[in-house]
């Protein structure tokens, strides 16, 4: 394990990767991992985001032309409507979306967790997905002849997971709502993990063991505007004014704040 700054790791990233996004709606995203990769002069571009949930921190991503398939059972803002940037590039088809549900996400990473190509299961008989999904495949139960969906397997070049602290050996605490993040860092070729504080000892709980960690970031207030319970809450405010300036064509103008050291210097005041 590494403890670099977040400019460096955020060189780790390049065109074309796969990239899995931890947490869960607007709870624990990596906002200021996005926030660094949106500074690059050299932004990476064509990414296949691979995330349990999408929001605030992804559809970053694609309004600034950095995503080129997003791969998640959910895009959206919760409460606050919908992805805005996310819905425009949708509705142009100027991103590729790969429907997935709970199930495929989760069937897929345990392939990969098992070192197989896939994992049956009934989930999706009887529904349009497999009409959506062409490329999944039905087969047939050896032993009981009943047809199953194959759901294929699913890893990432790099995972980005924000926690609440990390030791000096990269063992990570999370909270307790998990999401996917213990999954995709045992799929990632290349795991990073920004946290709010580094210390020597997290405690008795290690929700994700330094032996699997690459890159450790310290990012006091790295979720701002999503949650870090218990240590900060949702800035609604902040979410509500990113949805009504992108709504207004300004996207650009938002970005530009955003990444604007007083904007950084307001998130950790709030």
């Amino acid at each position: 394990m590494t403890v670099l700054s977040m400019q460096e790791a955020a060189q780790l990233v390049q065109s074309g990767m796969t990239v899995g996004l931890g947490g869960m709606t607007l709870y624990r995203r990596p906002v200021a991992f996005i926030r660094e990769l949106l500074r690059r002069p050299d932004r990476p571009t064509n990414l296949t985001l691979l995330n349990f949930t999408s929001s605030y921190e992804t559809d970053l991503l694609v309004g600034a032309g950095m995503v080129g398939t997003s791969r998640t059972c959910y895009f959206g803002m919760e409460a606050f409507g919908l992805a805005p940037m996310f819905t425009e590039a949708g509705n142009r088809g100027e991103i590729t979306i790969i429907e997935e549900t709970e199930m495929s996400i989760a069937l897929g990473l345990r392939a990969t967790m098992s070192g197989v190509g896939f994992l049956p299961a009934f989930a999706w008989l009887g529904t349009d997905m497999l009409k959506l999904r062409p490329d999944i495949k039905t087969i047939e139960d050896p032993y009981s002849g009943e047809t199953l969906v194959a759901f294929p397997a699913l890893k990432c070049d790099a995972a980005v997971i924000h926690g609440l602290r990390a030791d000096r050996r990269g063992n990570v605490l999370l909270n307790q709502h998990f999401a996917i993040d213990r999954e995709l860092v045992l799929v990632a070729d290349t795991v990073i993990v920004t946290v709010e504080d580094i210390v020597d000892d997290i405690g008795p709980h290690v929700h994700i063991p330094g032996v699997v960690v690459d890159v450790v970031v310290h990012a006091p207030q790295g979720a701002y505007p999503t949650s870090c319970y218990p240590l900060y809450p949702i800035s609604g405010e902040e979410i509500l004014d990113y949805v009504d300036t992108c709504q207004a064509g300004d996207f650009e103008k938002y970005v530009a704040r955003m990444l604007s050291d007083e904007w950084y210097s307001a998130a950790r005041v709030e």
